[in-house]
């Protein structure tokens, strides 16, 4: 970020983090590295979406604020267009919520247990429009647990999001009910769930994102 008269200006953090001593120890470090100027620190998903994006430079996101998940911000900031960089600052060592926050635009990717320096390392990076993640195979990205199931398989998990039985499975695709849960078993089994409405969460879930 550069001024007119040549200065590096500071990157402008909005610090979204419900944890107040995580907010209290952030800001210290902030504070002690002129990098940065922290514009401000909220608990809340919506807070972030009512905050003005052109007043910001990144916003460090926690996993889970007061009344929703990361994943869930930022399928808001995507469905309004909005440019906002963020970095999921999260405290769970789950590959799954990297590879899910990079399927939902975010930019940077740190753990709570790392070195602050990473987490402002990443900022910085993210800031100037880089990438910069935990290492992932980024050819699995998408690898989501729908994308291992056939055409017929993603069909019947369909019908099933609908509220189809059995019955009007088999009816409805000239099939014998034992040969739907012949069907159903195996998707049962490839998405690693024991049930219909967890198969159908599944689905939900994946649809959304």
């Amino acid at each position: 970020m550069t001024q007119p008269n040549g200065a590096t200006a500071p990157v402008r953090v909005l610090l979204a983090e419900p944890n107040p001593l995580v907010v209290s120890a952030l800001t210290v470090c902030f504070d002690q590295d002129k990098r940065f100027r922290l514009a401000g620190s909220v608990g809340t998903g919506q807070e972030v979406l009512d905050h003005d994006p052109t007043a910001l430079d990144v916003v460090v996101l926690a996993w889970q604020l007061a009344d929703m998940g990361a994943p869930d911000v930022l399928r808001a900031i995507k469905a309004r267009g909005c440019k906002l960089r963020v970095t999921v600052f999260s405290n769970n060592r789950d590959l799954g919520h990297v590879r899910q926050s990079v399927r939902l635009g975010a930019l940077g990717f740190c753990y709570q247990f790392d070195d602050p320096s990473v987490l402002f390392d990443t900022l910085h990076a993210v800031a100037n429009g880089r990438i910069c993640v935990p290492y992932i195979d980024v050819t699995k990205i998408n690898d989501t647990p729908l994308a291992q199931l056939t055409v017929r398989e993603r069909e019947l998990l369909s019908v099933l999001a609908r509220g189809w039985t059995n019955q009007q499975i088999a009816n409805r695709t000239g099939i014998s009910e034992n040969t739907v849960k012949y069907h159903l078993k195996n998707l049962y089994d490839k998405l690693g769930v024991r049930n219909r409405a967890m198969a159908v969460a599944v689905y939900s879930r994946e649809a959304a994102d």
